[in-house]
Protein backbone atom coordinates (compact mmCIF):
# COMPACT_ATOMS: atom_id res chain seq x y z
CA UNK A 1 0.00 0.00 0.00
CA UNK A 2 3.14 2.24 0.67
CA UNK A 3 4.12 1.86 -2.73
CA UNK A 4 1.03 2.38 -4.21
CA UNK A 5 0.61 5.72 -2.07
CA UNK A 6 3.92 6.49 -3.43
CA UNK A 7 3.55 5.94 -7.13
CA UNK A 8 0.09 7.95 -6.53
CA UNK A 9 2.25 10.59 -5.46
CA UNK A 10 4.77 11.03 -7.86
CA UNK A 11 2.09 10.62 -10.81
CA UNK A 12 0.12 13.73 -9.62
CA UNK A 13 3.80 15.47 -8.49
CA UNK A 14 4.16 14.79 -12.53
CA UNK A 15 0.97 15.69 -13.91
CA UNK A 16 1.23 19.03 -11.79
CA UNK A 17 4.99 19.78 -12.92
CA UNK A 18 3.46 19.18 -16.41
CA UNK A 19 0.74 21.25 -16.28
CA UNK A 20 3.41 24.31 -14.83
CA UNK A 21 5.42 23.91 -17.48
CA UNK A 22 2.80 24.32 -20.38
CA UNK A 23 1.27 27.76 -18.42
CA UNK A 24 5.42 28.80 -18.32
CA UNK A 25 5.57 28.26 -22.06
CA UNK A 26 2.19 30.08 -22.53
CA UNK A 27 3.50 33.06 -20.70
CA UNK A 28 5.10 35.64 -22.41
CA UNK A 29 6.33 37.65 -19.41
CA UNK A 30 5.39 40.44 -16.76
CA UNK A 31 5.86 43.22 -19.80
CA UNK A 32 4.71 40.89 -23.06
CA UNK A 33 0.78 40.11 -21.17
CA UNK A 34 0.54 43.55 -19.75
CA UNK A 35 -2.75 45.60 -21.03
CA UNK A 36 -2.83 49.38 -20.31
CA UNK A 37 -6.54 50.70 -20.87
CA UNK A 38 -7.94 54.45 -20.68
CA UNK A 39 -11.90 54.43 -19.90
CA UNK A 40 -14.38 57.39 -20.36
CA UNK A 41 -17.73 57.09 -19.40
CA UNK A 42 -20.17 60.36 -19.50
CA UNK A 43 -23.33 59.62 -17.06
CA UNK A 44 -26.69 61.38 -16.81
CA UNK A 45 -28.48 59.82 -14.62
CA UNK A 46 -32.23 61.53 -13.54
CA UNK A 47 -34.41 59.90 -10.14
CA UNK A 48 -38.02 61.67 -9.95
CA UNK A 49 -39.59 60.53 -6.64
CA UNK A 50 -43.33 61.04 -6.61
CA UNK A 51 -43.44 61.87 -2.73
CA UNK A 52 -43.05 64.88 -1.53
CA UNK A 53 -40.79 63.75 1.82
CA UNK A 54 -38.08 62.29 -1.08
CA UNK A 55 -35.23 64.31 -2.53
CA UNK A 56 -35.32 64.41 -6.23
CA UNK A 57 -32.62 63.52 -8.44
CA UNK A 58 -30.84 65.10 -11.39
CA UNK A 59 -26.95 64.96 -11.98
CA UNK A 60 -24.10 64.26 -14.86
CA UNK A 61 -20.55 62.90 -14.43
CA UNK A 62 -17.22 62.38 -15.87
CA UNK A 63 -15.43 59.52 -15.19
CA UNK A 64 -11.90 58.37 -16.46
CA UNK A 65 -10.28 54.93 -15.59
CA UNK A 66 -7.04 53.73 -16.25
CA UNK A 67 -6.41 50.06 -15.80
CA UNK A 68 -3.35 47.98 -15.74
CA UNK A 69 -3.31 44.42 -16.17
CA UNK A 70 0.46 42.93 -16.12
CA UNK A 71 1.72 39.73 -16.68
CA UNK A 72 3.00 36.68 -14.96
CA UNK A 73 6.66 36.34 -14.55
CA UNK A 74 7.84 33.46 -16.20
CA UNK A 75 9.02 30.36 -13.78
CA UNK A 76 7.00 28.34 -11.36
CA UNK A 77 5.18 31.12 -9.69
CA UNK A 78 4.58 33.62 -11.78
CA UNK A 79 4.01 37.41 -10.21
CA UNK A 80 2.36 40.14 -11.48
CA UNK A 81 0.29 43.72 -10.86
CA UNK A 82 -3.29 45.41 -11.37
CA UNK A 83 -3.40 48.72 -10.84
CA UNK A 84 -6.39 50.95 -11.22
CA UNK A 85 -6.75 54.83 -11.07
CA UNK A 86 -9.62 56.75 -11.28
CA UNK A 87 -10.27 61.00 -11.78
CA UNK A 88 -13.78 61.70 -11.87
CA UNK A 89 -15.43 65.02 -12.52
CA UNK A 90 -19.11 66.57 -11.86
CA UNK A 91 -20.73 68.22 -14.74
CA UNK A 92 -24.04 69.18 -13.51
CA UNK A 93 -26.56 69.06 -10.63
CA UNK A 94 -26.03 71.69 -8.06
CA UNK A 95 -28.37 72.08 -4.63
CA UNK A 96 -31.42 70.35 -4.72
CA UNK A 97 -30.91 67.78 -7.04
CA UNK A 98 -27.90 65.58 -5.55
CA UNK A 99 -29.31 64.01 -2.65
CA UNK A 100 -26.62 64.50 0.52
CA UNK A 101 -27.35 60.52 1.63
CA UNK A 102 -28.42 57.57 0.30
CA UNK A 103 -26.61 58.77 -2.68
CA UNK A 104 -25.36 55.67 -5.05
CA UNK A 105 -24.34 58.21 -7.85
CA UNK A 106 -21.36 60.46 -6.86
CA UNK A 107 -19.27 61.28 -3.89
CA UNK A 108 -21.38 63.91 -1.32
CA UNK A 109 -18.74 66.72 0.17
CA UNK A 110 -19.17 68.38 4.20
CA UNK A 111 -22.04 70.39 3.34
CA UNK A 112 -23.97 67.76 1.56
CA UNK A 113 -23.10 69.26 -2.24
CA UNK A 114 -21.71 66.90 -4.64
CA UNK A 115 -17.92 67.16 -4.90
CA UNK A 116 -16.63 69.07 -7.90
CA UNK A 117 -13.85 66.41 -8.62
CA UNK A 118 -12.13 63.66 -6.96
CA UNK A 119 -9.59 61.03 -7.89
CA UNK A 120 -8.59 57.42 -6.08
CA UNK A 121 -6.97 54.54 -6.96
CA UNK A 122 -6.52 50.99 -5.93
CA UNK A 123 -3.48 48.39 -7.12
CA UNK A 124 -3.48 44.35 -5.94
CA UNK A 125 -0.44 42.01 -6.32
CA UNK A 126 -1.16 38.54 -8.39
CA UNK A 127 0.64 35.24 -7.89
CA UNK A 128 -0.16 32.05 -10.31
CA UNK A 129 0.80 28.44 -9.93
CA UNK A 130 -0.43 26.20 -12.25
CA UNK A 131 -3.90 26.33 -12.98
CA UNK A 132 -4.61 28.83 -9.60
CA UNK A 133 -3.79 32.17 -9.33
CA UNK A 134 -4.46 34.37 -5.73
CA UNK A 135 -4.54 38.30 -5.89
CA UNK A 136 -4.12 40.39 -2.76
CA UNK A 137 -4.62 43.96 -2.57
CA UNK A 138 -7.20 46.60 -2.99
CA UNK A 139 -8.22 46.45 -6.38
CA UNK A 140 -10.68 42.96 -6.10
CA UNK A 141 -14.39 42.85 -8.20
CA UNK A 142 -15.51 39.83 -7.62
CA UNK A 143 -18.17 38.43 -9.93
CA UNK A 144 -19.69 35.15 -7.44
CA UNK A 145 -23.03 34.63 -6.56
CA UNK A 146 -22.53 35.42 -2.82
CA UNK A 147 -20.91 38.74 -4.16
CA UNK A 148 -21.47 40.77 -7.04
CA UNK A 149 -19.27 43.95 -7.14
CA UNK A 150 -21.47 46.37 -8.56
CA UNK A 151 -20.39 48.72 -11.87
CA UNK A 152 -23.69 50.22 -12.27
CA UNK A 153 -22.64 53.88 -11.76
CA UNK A 154 -20.31 56.23 -12.52
CA UNK A 155 -17.53 54.07 -10.46
CA UNK A 156 -16.78 50.38 -10.29
CA UNK A 157 -17.03 49.56 -6.66
CA UNK A 158 -14.18 47.33 -5.58
CA UNK A 159 -12.97 45.27 -2.52
CA UNK A 160 -9.56 44.48 -0.72
CA UNK A 161 -8.70 41.18 1.10
CA UNK A 162 -7.75 38.33 -1.11
CA UNK A 163 -9.59 36.05 -3.68
CA UNK A 164 -8.19 32.87 -4.96
CA UNK A 165 -9.32 31.13 -8.05
CA UNK A 166 -8.50 27.29 -9.19
CA UNK A 167 -8.86 25.56 -12.61
CA UNK A 168 -6.68 22.16 -11.82
CA UNK A 169 -9.59 20.07 -12.17
CA UNK A 170 -11.68 20.22 -15.46
CA UNK A 171 -14.42 21.53 -15.75
CA UNK A 172 -14.37 22.70 -11.86
CA UNK A 173 -13.67 26.34 -11.00
CA UNK A 174 -12.99 26.65 -7.09
CA UNK A 175 -12.95 30.10 -5.70
CA UNK A 176 -11.90 30.98 -2.12
CA UNK A 177 -11.31 34.27 -0.39
CA UNK A 178 -11.47 36.70 2.40
CA UNK A 179 -12.64 40.57 1.61
CA UNK A 180 -11.92 43.35 4.41
CA UNK A 181 -12.83 46.23 2.92
CA UNK A 182 -15.19 48.25 -0.21
CA UNK A 183 -15.52 51.25 -2.03
CA UNK A 184 -18.31 52.09 -3.04
CA UNK A 185 -19.63 52.98 -6.56
CA UNK A 186 -20.27 56.60 -5.49
CA UNK A 187 -17.42 56.92 -2.71
CA UNK A 188 -13.71 58.07 -2.62
CA UNK A 189 -12.92 56.12 0.47
CA UNK A 190 -13.27 51.83 1.41
CA UNK A 191 -15.75 51.41 4.45
CA UNK A 192 -16.34 47.80 6.69
CA UNK A 193 -18.41 45.25 5.60
CA UNK A 194 -21.72 45.64 7.00
CA UNK A 195 -25.89 44.95 5.88
CA UNK A 196 -28.52 47.22 5.19
CA UNK A 197 -29.26 49.62 8.29
CA UNK A 198 -26.65 48.88 10.25
CA UNK A 199 -23.83 51.28 11.42
CA UNK A 200 -21.50 48.84 12.48
CA UNK A 201 -19.04 46.69 10.49
CA UNK A 202 -17.39 43.65 10.14
CA UNK A 203 -13.80 43.16 8.54
CA UNK A 204 -14.30 39.69 7.19
CA UNK A 205 -16.13 38.73 4.81
CA UNK A 206 -15.48 35.13 4.33
CA UNK A 207 -16.49 32.33 1.17
CA UNK A 208 -15.85 29.09 -0.57
CA UNK A 209 -17.43 27.50 -3.68
CA UNK A 210 -17.29 26.14 -6.58
CA UNK A 211 -18.75 25.83 -10.40
CA UNK A 212 -19.13 22.61 -11.79
CA UNK A 213 -19.79 21.49 -15.40
CA UNK A 214 -21.29 18.53 -15.26
CA UNK A 215 -21.68 18.55 -19.57
CA UNK A 216 -21.11 21.16 -22.03
CA UNK A 217 -25.25 22.65 -21.34
CA UNK A 218 -24.87 22.05 -17.61
CA UNK A 219 -23.47 23.67 -14.51
CA UNK A 220 -24.37 23.39 -11.10
CA UNK A 221 -22.97 25.62 -8.02
CA UNK A 222 -22.55 26.00 -4.48
CA UNK A 223 -20.87 28.90 -2.09
CA UNK A 224 -20.87 29.58 0.93
CA UNK A 225 -20.27 32.91 2.78
CA UNK A 226 -19.76 34.41 6.20
CA UNK A 227 -19.78 37.97 7.16
CA UNK A 228 -18.98 37.65 10.50
CA UNK A 229 -21.32 38.87 13.23
CA UNK A 230 -23.82 39.43 10.07
CA UNK A 231 -24.84 36.71 8.49
CA UNK A 232 -24.14 33.27 6.90
CA UNK A 233 -25.34 32.43 3.64
CA UNK A 234 -25.91 29.18 1.77
CA UNK A 235 -26.38 29.14 -2.11
CA UNK A 236 -27.28 26.78 -4.91
CA UNK A 237 -27.49 26.81 -8.28
CA UNK A 238 -28.20 25.40 -11.73
CA UNK A 239 -27.74 26.25 -14.89
CA UNK A 240 -28.83 24.64 -18.41
CA UNK A 241 -28.85 25.15 -21.77
CA UNK A 242 -30.92 23.33 -24.21
CA UNK A 243 -30.37 23.36 -27.67
CA UNK A 244 -33.47 23.54 -29.40
CA UNK A 245 -32.20 23.40 -33.28
CA UNK A 246 -30.48 25.44 -35.58
CA UNK A 247 -29.95 29.23 -33.43
CA UNK A 248 -32.03 28.02 -31.09
CA UNK A 249 -32.33 27.03 -27.43
CA UNK A 250 -34.10 27.25 -23.77
CA UNK A 251 -32.39 27.97 -21.02
CA UNK A 252 -32.81 27.59 -17.32
CA UNK A 253 -31.42 29.55 -14.69
CA UNK A 254 -32.19 28.29 -11.10
CA UNK A 255 -31.11 30.30 -7.86
CA UNK A 256 -31.60 29.27 -4.20
CA UNK A 257 -30.21 30.82 -0.94
CA UNK A 258 -30.61 30.28 2.82
CA UNK A 259 -29.21 33.18 4.84
CA UNK A 260 -29.13 32.90 8.97
CA UNK A 261 -28.18 35.31 11.40
CA UNK A 262 -24.36 35.19 12.86
CA UNK A 263 -22.84 36.83 16.08
CA UNK A 264 -23.78 39.76 17.10
CA UNK A 265 -26.22 39.71 14.14
CA UNK A 266 -28.67 37.62 16.37
CA UNK A 267 -27.85 38.75 20.18
CA UNK A 268 -29.61 42.30 19.94
CA UNK A 269 -26.38 43.93 20.03
CA UNK A 270 -26.74 47.63 18.69
CA UNK A 271 -25.41 48.43 15.26
CA UNK A 272 -25.20 45.06 14.06
CA UNK A 273 -29.05 44.95 13.07
CA UNK A 274 -30.47 44.15 9.61
CA UNK A 275 -33.54 46.56 8.64
CA UNK A 276 -34.72 43.88 6.26
CA UNK A 277 -35.13 46.12 3.32
CA UNK A 278 -37.30 48.27 5.10
CA UNK A 279 -39.98 45.07 5.57
CA UNK A 280 -40.75 42.71 7.73
CA UNK A 281 -38.57 40.39 10.00
CA UNK A 282 -40.62 37.83 12.20
CA UNK A 283 -37.43 38.83 14.75
CA UNK A 284 -36.65 42.54 14.06
CA UNK A 285 -33.45 42.98 13.01
CA UNK A 286 -31.99 39.42 12.69
CA UNK A 287 -31.24 37.88 9.61
CA UNK A 288 -33.41 34.97 8.77
CA UNK A 289 -34.61 34.51 5.19
CA UNK A 290 -34.99 32.13 2.49
CA UNK A 291 -34.88 32.83 -1.45
CA UNK A 292 -35.27 31.43 -4.46
CA UNK A 293 -35.58 32.48 -7.94
CA UNK A 294 -35.92 31.18 -11.32
CA UNK A 295 -35.66 32.13 -14.83
CA UNK A 296 -36.76 30.70 -18.15
CA UNK A 297 -35.16 32.02 -21.39
CA UNK A 298 -36.27 30.99 -25.13
CA UNK A 299 -34.11 32.31 -27.51
CA UNK A 300 -35.20 32.38 -31.32
CA UNK A 301 -32.34 34.36 -33.72
CA UNK A 302 -32.43 37.79 -32.57
CA UNK A 303 -34.99 37.64 -30.15
CA UNK A 304 -34.92 36.15 -26.56
CA UNK A 305 -37.95 35.94 -23.95
CA UNK A 306 -37.72 35.18 -20.54
CA UNK A 307 -40.19 34.58 -17.96
CA UNK A 308 -39.18 33.55 -14.09
CA UNK A 309 -40.50 33.76 -10.71
CA UNK A 310 -38.99 34.80 -7.50
CA UNK A 311 -40.15 33.74 -3.63
CA UNK A 312 -38.81 35.36 -0.49
CA UNK A 313 -39.70 33.60 2.53
CA UNK A 314 -41.86 34.81 4.99
CA UNK A 315 -39.80 35.47 8.04
CA UNK A 316 -36.99 38.24 6.81
CA UNK A 317 -36.03 40.09 4.03
CA UNK A 318 -33.34 39.06 1.59
CA UNK A 319 -29.42 39.76 2.87
CA UNK A 320 -26.26 40.55 0.90
CA UNK A 321 -22.69 42.78 1.79
CA UNK A 322 -24.79 46.67 1.58
CA UNK A 323 -22.62 48.97 3.69
CA UNK A 324 -24.64 51.94 3.61
CA UNK A 325 -23.00 53.99 5.96
CA UNK A 326 -20.66 52.38 8.19
CA UNK A 327 -16.72 53.64 9.16
CA UNK A 328 -13.54 51.92 7.69
CA UNK A 329 -12.59 49.98 10.93
CA UNK A 330 -16.42 48.96 11.85
CA UNK A 331 -16.48 51.52 14.98
CA UNK A 332 -19.76 53.25 15.99
CA UNK A 333 -20.64 56.64 14.07
CA UNK A 334 -20.72 59.72 15.89
CA UNK A 335 -23.73 60.87 16.63
CA UNK A 336 -23.34 64.09 13.82
CA UNK A 337 -22.16 61.25 11.17
CA UNK A 338 -18.89 62.82 10.60
CA UNK A 339 -17.13 59.79 10.74
CA UNK A 340 -19.47 58.37 8.44
CA UNK A 341 -18.96 57.24 4.66
CA UNK A 342 -22.02 56.44 2.45
CA UNK A 343 -20.76 53.71 -0.13
CA UNK A 344 -23.13 53.94 -2.45
CA UNK A 345 -24.95 49.92 -2.30
CA UNK A 346 -23.96 47.16 -4.30
CA UNK A 347 -25.17 44.70 -6.73
CA UNK A 348 -26.63 40.83 -5.81
CA UNK A 349 -27.01 38.03 -7.54
CA UNK A 350 -31.18 38.04 -7.92
CA UNK A 351 -33.36 38.18 -11.69
CA UNK A 352 -35.16 40.98 -9.41
CA UNK A 353 -32.04 43.34 -9.57
CA UNK A 354 -34.00 46.02 -11.70
CA UNK A 355 -33.79 49.76 -12.92
CA UNK A 356 -34.99 50.97 -9.71
CA UNK A 357 -36.38 48.63 -7.38
CA UNK A 358 -35.31 44.70 -5.88
CA UNK A 359 -38.47 43.19 -4.99
CA UNK A 360 -36.67 41.21 -2.11
CA UNK A 361 -38.81 42.46 1.05
CA UNK A 362 -40.07 39.67 3.44
CA UNK A 363 -42.84 37.42 2.06
CA UNK A 364 -42.66 38.98 -1.97
CA UNK A 365 -44.00 36.62 -4.37
CA UNK A 366 -42.89 38.21 -8.07
CA UNK A 367 -43.44 37.10 -11.34
CA UNK A 368 -41.17 38.64 -14.01
CA UNK A 369 -40.82 38.77 -18.05
CA UNK A 370 -37.88 40.71 -20.34
CA UNK A 371 -38.26 40.65 -24.23
CA UNK A 372 -34.78 41.64 -25.71
CA UNK A 373 -33.86 41.77 -29.16
CA UNK A 374 -30.18 41.50 -31.22
CA UNK A 375 -30.35 44.28 -33.99
CA UNK A 376 -27.42 42.26 -35.63
CA UNK A 377 -30.04 39.95 -37.15
CA UNK A 378 -31.65 42.71 -39.51
CA UNK A 379 -27.90 44.68 -40.48
CA UNK A 380 -27.54 46.55 -37.52
CA UNK A 381 -24.75 45.19 -35.64
CA UNK A 382 -24.60 46.74 -32.02
CA UNK A 383 -27.59 47.52 -31.53
CA UNK A 384 -30.01 46.20 -28.91
CA UNK A 385 -32.88 46.66 -26.83
CA UNK A 386 -34.96 45.18 -24.22
CA UNK A 387 -38.48 45.81 -22.13
CA UNK A 388 -38.98 44.14 -19.09
CA UNK A 389 -42.42 43.76 -16.27
CA UNK A 390 -41.66 42.38 -12.58
CA UNK A 391 -44.96 42.25 -10.66
CA UNK A 392 -43.98 41.59 -7.07
CA UNK A 393 -47.09 40.73 -4.33
CA UNK A 394 -47.88 39.37 -0.56
CA UNK A 395 -45.23 41.48 0.59
CA UNK A 396 -45.63 41.54 4.52
CA UNK A 397 -46.76 44.82 6.08
CA UNK A 398 -44.12 45.40 9.03
CA UNK A 399 -45.93 46.33 11.55
CA UNK A 400 -49.73 45.35 10.95
CA UNK A 401 -49.88 41.53 11.10
CA UNK A 402 -52.41 40.21 7.76
CA UNK A 403 -51.80 42.98 5.85
CA UNK A 404 -50.16 42.48 2.76
CA UNK A 405 -48.73 45.08 -0.38
CA UNK A 406 -47.95 44.84 -3.43
CA UNK A 407 -45.47 46.70 -5.85
CA UNK A 408 -44.60 46.30 -10.10
CA UNK A 409 -41.62 47.83 -11.88
CA UNK A 410 -41.57 48.87 -15.93
CA UNK A 411 -37.95 49.11 -17.86
CA UNK A 412 -36.87 49.64 -21.30
CA UNK A 413 -33.21 49.68 -22.50
CA UNK A 414 -30.93 50.27 -25.63
CA UNK A 415 -27.57 49.57 -26.33
CA UNK A 416 -25.51 50.47 -28.97
CA UNK A 417 -22.01 49.75 -29.91
CA UNK A 418 -19.87 51.62 -33.00
CA UNK A 419 -18.45 48.85 -35.19
CA UNK A 420 -15.70 50.32 -37.13
CA UNK A 421 -14.05 53.73 -38.14
CA UNK A 422 -12.44 55.75 -35.53
CA UNK A 423 -15.11 55.96 -32.65
CA UNK A 424 -14.92 52.05 -32.99
CA UNK A 425 -16.18 50.67 -29.63
CA UNK A 426 -18.23 53.78 -28.71
CA UNK A 427 -21.01 52.55 -26.57
CA UNK A 428 -23.95 54.58 -25.40
CA UNK A 429 -26.32 52.96 -23.25
CA UNK A 430 -30.24 54.38 -22.52
CA UNK A 431 -31.90 52.79 -19.36
CA UNK A 432 -35.96 53.87 -18.24
CA UNK A 433 -37.71 52.57 -15.22
CA UNK A 434 -40.92 53.12 -13.46
CA UNK A 435 -41.46 51.54 -9.87
CA UNK A 436 -44.77 52.09 -8.37
CA UNK A 437 -45.74 50.74 -5.04
CA UNK A 438 -48.35 49.68 -2.72
CA UNK A 439 -47.77 51.00 1.21
CA UNK A 440 -44.78 49.43 0.99
CA UNK A 441 -43.00 52.63 2.21
CA UNK A 442 -40.95 53.28 -0.43
CA UNK A 443 -41.71 56.19 -2.77
CA UNK A 444 -42.80 55.79 -6.51
CA UNK A 445 -39.83 56.45 -8.69
CA UNK A 446 -39.26 56.76 -12.46
CA UNK A 447 -35.26 56.94 -13.28
CA UNK A 448 -33.76 57.82 -16.50
CA UNK A 449 -30.02 56.99 -17.36
CA UNK A 450 -27.80 58.10 -20.23
CA UNK A 451 -24.72 56.26 -20.62
CA UNK A 452 -21.60 57.00 -23.06
CA UNK A 453 -18.44 54.60 -22.57
CA UNK A 454 -15.25 54.39 -24.27
CA UNK A 455 -12.26 52.64 -23.92
CA UNK A 456 -8.75 52.92 -25.54
CA UNK A 457 -6.35 50.32 -25.34
CA UNK A 458 -2.91 51.53 -25.34
CA UNK A 459 -1.30 47.71 -24.77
Amino acid sequence: MKKQTLAAAIALAAVSLHAQADDVAKSQGFLADSKLALSSRTYYYENDNHNANAANQQESAEVLKLDYRSGFTQGMIGVGIDAQMIYGLHLDGGRGHHPATGNSFWPSDSDGSAVDDFARGDANVKFRLSKTELHVGGALFPQLPINTASDSRTMPQNFDGGMITSKEIDNLTLSAGQLEHSTGRASTNSTALSVSGATKGSNQFRYAGGDYKVTKDLTVQYYFANLDDFYKQHFLGLVHVLPLGDDQSFKTDLRYFNSSSDGKNGSDAAGYAFDNNGGYAKHAGEVDNVTWSSMFTYQLGGSKLLVGYQSVSDDGGFVSLNQGNVTKDGKPLAKDGSNSEDNGGNGFYLFTNAVVGSFIRAGENTAFAQYSYDFTRVGVPGLSAFVNYLRGDDIKDKTLIGVKHSEWERDAGVDYVIQSGYLKGFGTTLRTGSLHTDGTGVANQDQTRLIFNYTYNFL
